[in-house]
């Protein structure tokens, strides 16, 4: 029941997905049962593995975060998070209030051993194919430390989704050079100069689209400023070409000529081909999409949890941060920052 549209979209978008992948995997709908029936009526769901669960509450986009969570025990996102929990689900998808969804997942599922703080990362296109940026906003505030393990998340998400074999991980800082930038990110610089990662060192913010790192480190202030302006691109763009073409009959016609080719050239940058962000160092499989998602944008957050889901993600991000984790702190010299655990680490 999350979303601008729902329950409209969503329902459309996993009948789509159902579709495509030939009743590949079952989809569980939660939320108010008659308005769900009634969309999947005009969907014409016959046939796919589709279910429904009844949830009365909605928490809404100014609900709240925690508050709502504990007033709105039967809202969909709790009782979808908890059919999750239960294992009755591998997955937990929803375009609804992130905050929300952020403290039901770290909540309801708690978080995988060894990390201090769950993060979402954001998919960037780039020349050398496709880049996650993270922390994407969550966190505004960070320590060394979770910078460091926002690095190892991403760079196993890379590796088991993205299948880059040794992928590359930059901070984000606003120059090359390792004495730039604040003092936590100059900690954090340490850290994962002394990792097992494949650290390369600072990276600005144009080396995103440029494909200089396949992870871009920041903490969730910088990550969120970062995607909005990403966002904003193919709009600006498509704008500036009506601009260029208004009046002009010539201009026109080359637009028109030109049309597939722009639009394919600007694909990677729609959000509704990623679908939805993952919420990394829970213990299950969380995937948030926009508010505003269409239902091929939900077809696709499907596609992306059923892909984590069967990905063991989780496994191997609990298994690094206990291996990156140690051998930072044997690399750590006295009178540098260290590194706890997570059972240590005190919010």
């Amino acid at each position: 029941m999350g979303g601008d549209f729902a329950p409209a979209n969503e329902v459309a978008g996993a009948v789509q997905a159902l579709r495509e992948s030939s009743n590949a995997f079952e989809v569980v709908l939660v939320g108010r049962e008659h308005e769900i029936r009634e969309h999947l009526q005009h969907q014409r769901a016959d046939g796919l593995a589709l279910s429904v669960v009844h949830a009365e509450e909605v928490i809404g986009m100014d609900d709240s975060p925690t508050a709502a969570l504990k007033q709105k025990k039967n809202s969909s996102l709790a009782i979808g998070m908890t059919l999750h929990k239960e294992g009755k689900a591998d997955g937990f998808a929803s375009a609804g209030n992130t905050g929300a969804v952020l403290s039901a997942a770290t909540l309801i599922l708690g978080r995988v051993k060894g990390v201090s703080r769950p993060t979402i990362g954001a998919f960037f296109p780039s020349e050398s194919g496709v880049c996650l940026v993270v922390d994407a906003g969550t966190n505004v505030d960070c320590r060394p430390q979770h910078l460091f393990e926002f690095a190892v998340m991403g760079s196993i998400y890379a590796k088991q989704i993205f299948k880059y074999e040794n992928p590359k991980v930059g901070l984000l800082n606003v120059g090359e050079e390792r004495v730039k930038g604040t003092e936590i990110v100059q900690e954090a610089y340490k850290l994962l100069e002394g990792s097992t990662l494949n650290f390369i060192g600072n990276v600005e913010g144009r080396d995103i689209l440029k494909g200089k790192a396949q992870v871009v480190v920041c903490d969730g202030f910088v990550g969120n400023v970062v995607l909005k302006f990403g966002e904003s691109v193919p709009t600006f763009l498509k704008s500036r070409l009506k601009q260029y073409a208004s009046g002009n009959i010539f201009r026109s016609l080359l637009i028109a000529l030109a049309r597939g080719s722009l639009k394919n050239s600007l694909k990677d940058m729609d959000y509704e081909e990623f679908g939805g962000v993952p919420v990394l160092g829970v213990n299950g499989v969380t995937i948030i999409g926009h508010g505003k998602s269409t239902p091929k944008a939900i077809k696709n957050m499907i596609f992306k949890a059923v892909e984590v889901a069967t990905s063991k993600l989780n496994t191997r991000i609990e298994e690094a941060m206990a291996t990156s984790v140690s051998h930072a702190m044997k690399q750590t010299s006295p009178g540098e920052p260290s590194l706890t655990s997570a059972s240590d680490y005190k919010r």
